[in-house]
């Protein structure tokens, strides 16, 4: 078996989810042999890239609002047909420059629609190539569901004519591609799921069973990203007086995207309660998931998957602005499942959230693969090795 060289393209717009998730299956491809060019569209985020992958920044693009209503550059503009323009032919360049054997979308074309004046040229480009590079989509285990069956059958088409695989980041244990894609039977042949993608746990030093008593651990609030999560920390904030951790030590994580003169606004909020420490960005957040005694986040798809993995007593607020509805349809699941508790965000009020953390359990068992990274990496790699 020979190494491949994966040209892996990666679009983020709000948070940094989709990156996380890209930069654990960049960082698996890597070790299972592969040479990576990591393509990178949005905002840079320090340190995102794992070791030993070209990371390769196109000029930056990020959404103007929750909603996603229109594209802004890096000094805040909204873009024109000129930048356009320069972006494809970046985009392009790139491509050309690394003459891949396999080409990795994530999410396109199940979801960022608003960058087709790049990659479908870039489909082209690949198409033109003799011999062709294996195309492959990244995307996770549920779509957001806009009621579009216009926009549904414009990806699967793409999807058949092409695309050679699709790589559901999910288990069907839990929910399956055609909950939130209802054309999936039409390109049946071409997915496979790989499992959760989660970033590899910390191992913690003479730690036998490092689940074994959380009661001393601080209760985390955090908020991905944090550029949409200023809500659900301020209500965290002010429903520490309300809950029977009242006395506890209290960590809030905002993200490295929650906007300044918020961050300014959550100093003032935590200034008369010494026991309420706040940090802008963790690198080792899945270690303090490991030994806090209750998490508060939003639901996105990274933070759900850890707290899986940590088996962490969790409470989640998802996002659901702009008909957001994947962190929601999740929630509920996990909910069901008694594995977290929820918090409706159209009800969200400290008093709301004081309640769901004082009446947060341990999580029921439940068994998921995570291995999805890996699993990605290894089926790509096979999928490429079986064409030569």
């Amino acid at each position: 078996m020979t190494a491949p060289r994966v040209f892996f393209y990666v679009q983020h717009l709000l948070g940094i989810g989709h990156l996380k998730r890209a930069a654990a299956i960049a960082a698996a491809l890597v070790e299972a042999g592969a040479s990576v060019d990591f393509v990178l569209g949005g905002a840079p985020v320090s340190g995102i890239a794992p070791q030993g992958v070209r990371a390769v920044q196109l000029p930056p693009a990020i959404a103007s609002d929750a909603q996603f209503t229109y594209l802004l550059d890096e000094h805040g503009e909204k873009v024109d047909e000129r930048w356009k323009v320069q972006r494809k032919q970046a985009l392009l360049d790139a491509f050309e420059d690394a003459k891949p054997d396999i080409v990795l979308l994530e999410m396109y074309p199940f979801g960022r629609r608003q960058f087709r004046f790049e990659l479908l040229p870039l489909l082209d480009a690949v198409g033109a190539q003799f011999p062709k590079p294996l195309v492959a989509v990244s995307v996770r285990d549920i779509l957001v569901d806009k009621g579009r069956m216009d926009r549904a059958r414009e990806a699967a088409e793409i999807v058949k004519k092409r695309v050679d695989l699709v790589l559901v980041h999910g288990d069907p244990a839990l929910t399956r591609l055609d909950l939130t894609f209802p054309l999936t039977s039409e390109i049946a042949d071409k997915i496979v799921y790989t499992g959760f993608v989660v970033e590899r746990p910390p191992t913690l030093p003479g730690a036998a069973d490092p689940f074994a008593d959380r009661s001393d651990g601080e209760i985390l609030v955090s908020a991905g990203g944090g550029a949409v999560g200023f809500p659900l920390l301020a209500a965290a904030i002010r429903a520490k007086k309300l809950t029977r951790h009242r006395n506890h030590r209290w960590r809030i994580v905002t993200g490295a995207n929650l906007p300044g003169p918020q961050r300014l606004e959550l100093d003032k909020l935590v200034a008369q309660d010494p026991d309420i420490a706040i940090d802008g960005f963790r690198p080792d957040f899945s270690s303090l998931l490991y030994a806090c005694q209750l998490s508060v986040s939003q639901g996105g798809y990274n933070t759900v998957m850890e707290l899986i993995a940590t088996k962490c007593p969790a409470v989640i607020m998802p996002f659901a602005e702009g008909g957001e509805s994947e962190q929601t349809m999740r929630a509920r699941m996990l909910e069901e499942r008694q594995v977290l508790s929820m918090v409706d965000p159209d009800f969200l009020t400290p008093g709301t959230l004081a309640a769901a953390i004082d009446a947060a359990k341990p999580p029921a068992a439940l068994e998921l693969n995570l291995d999805g990274a890996r699993r990605s990496a290894a089926r790509l790699i096979a999928a490429w090795n079986e064409r030569q």
